[in-house]
């Protein structure tokens, strides 16, 4: 066996602390015994862990009561994350939103703000003021007891760097290349992740059911943008450079329809909100899209697909068609992968779904034994939000409260 492939003890013991952690992370209340049995570590290893961890006051024994009181023998003590160890702080940018939230170390959520924000007009300056005003006031005013901030995570509409500190380009504002991480992390002094909103939602299908969206999967969201979150053998996609897997942008018609990104021919072009407001109102396809849209207007066309056929209708056809031809390359290169469809376009799938499983099942696509596995979600920011918070939550497990030398405690440590 070759030296580097030797698991040394600090790794081991790095790793079985960190599978602890997110045992808690993912079930709240558990007992050294359940601890086991959810783990398959041994009882001793266990019991070494969780000490340790209580004793650096990272998890606590909880006082709501002993967990598994029907069993038989001395009641087992509950253990649970210390929800006041840390603070962590979530930002979603996307059109004309910035929502700002705080959770504690638990997950539980301490506060938020919602503020509308014209980012087609805002400047790099303007967005992260406006962020770093939102945050002041969340910080200022959190609870008694609530821990210190030791992380931010922003998801964005819009491609970011692989070292994920960076927003290189996004639609909904003029500026391109913003350091929203170095900003931050400059000015509150913690770690800071940024990452394309669409990872952020693969991030949290993944956390809240583990066993459907495992290995591999893709999150495309449909919403005024089109984008995608892949996982490929249980790690994210990400580019050499950037976020990459920019799904929506994936050529479609050779100089076909104008999208948003000024290119011709794009997915998004076809497959988008204003794309099928374009179709129905007439416009040429070579119109200019238009910055926002109207989420009533969109719902009353939908209404009216559904009522007949019609320009509507069709518009809703030519969506389905492009998202499924976009998923048939996909799958050329990766094989069929679950899919989850996210935002509103999630909420018309009875609109496209007859057209997308056509082009990537039918005669000319997969055909029927590569049956397409699809799940819906309407609202794309509660998972945007979770996203987030995971991110940096598992940064704290991994990083902020991993073992250090004798002596280096992880609040000592803490950024």
């Amino acid at each position: 066996m070759l030296i580097d492939e030797i698991a040394r003890p600090d790794d081991v013991r790095r790793q079985n602390r960190r599978l602890v952690l997110a045992t808690l992370r993912r079930h709240g209340l558990l007992s050294r015994t359940d601890i086991v049995a959810q783990t398959g570590l041994s009882p001793s290893t266990v019991s070494a862990i969780t000490t340790a961890l209580i004793s650096e006051g990272i998890i606590a024994e909880s006082r709501d009561g002993d967990v598994a009181a029907n069993r038989r023998g001395r009641p087992q003590v509950a253990l649970t994350l210390n929800p006041e160890i840390a603070t962590v702080a979530t930002v979603e940018l996307a059109l004309n939103l910035v929502h700002a939230v705080l959770f504690d170390y638990k997950g539980q959520l301490i506060a938020e703000e919602f503020r509308r924000v014209a980012t087609l007009d805002a400047k790099s300056d303007d967005l992260i003021n406006t962020i770093c005003l939102m945050l002041d006031n969340l910080l200022d005013n959190r609870p008694p007891g609530a821990g210190r901030l030791t992380h931010i995570s922003m998801g964005v509409q819009g491609v970011t760097d692989a070292a994920s500190a960076t927003m290189l380009w996004s639609p909904i504002t003029p500026d391109s290349n913003i350091a929203f991480g170095e900003a931050l992390s400059e000015r509150y002094n913690v770690a800071v992740a940024v990452a394309n909103d669409c990872n952020m939602i693969a991030e949290a299908l993944r956390w809240i059911d583990p066993e459907y969206y495992a290995e591999d999967f893709a999150a495309i969201l449909l919403s005024h943008g089109i984008g995608m979150g892949l996982y490929l053998k249980g790690k994210p996609f990400l580019g050499a450079h950037s976020s990459a897997a920019e799904f929506g942008h994936m050529l479609h018609v050779p100089n076909g329809a104008l999208c948003r990104c000024g290119r011709h021919g794009c997915i998004e072009a076809y497959a988008s909100d204003y794309a099928i407001l374009r179709r129905t109102s007439g416009e040429s396809e070579k119109a200019q899209p238009a910055q926002d849209v109207n989420a009533a207007a969109f719902d009353k066309v939908a209404d009216s697909a559904r009522a007949g056929d019609g320009a509507e209708r069709a518009a809703f056809r030519k969506a389905g068609q492009a998202i499924g031809s976009g998923l048939r390359s996909l799958f050329s290169l990766i094989d069929p992968v679950p899919v989850a469809l996210v935002g509103p376009g999630a909420g018309v799938f009875d609109l496209i779904e007859d057209e997308l499983r056509e082009v990537v099942s039918g005669p000319s696509g997969w055909g029927a034994a590569q049956e397409l596995s699809i799940r819906c979600y309407p609202d794309e920011h509660p998972l945007i939000l979770q996203g987030c918070m995971m991110t940096s939550l598992l940064h704290l497990d991994t990083q902020v409260f991993a073992p250090g030398d004798a002596g280096d405690t992880p609040l000592k440590r803490a950024v």
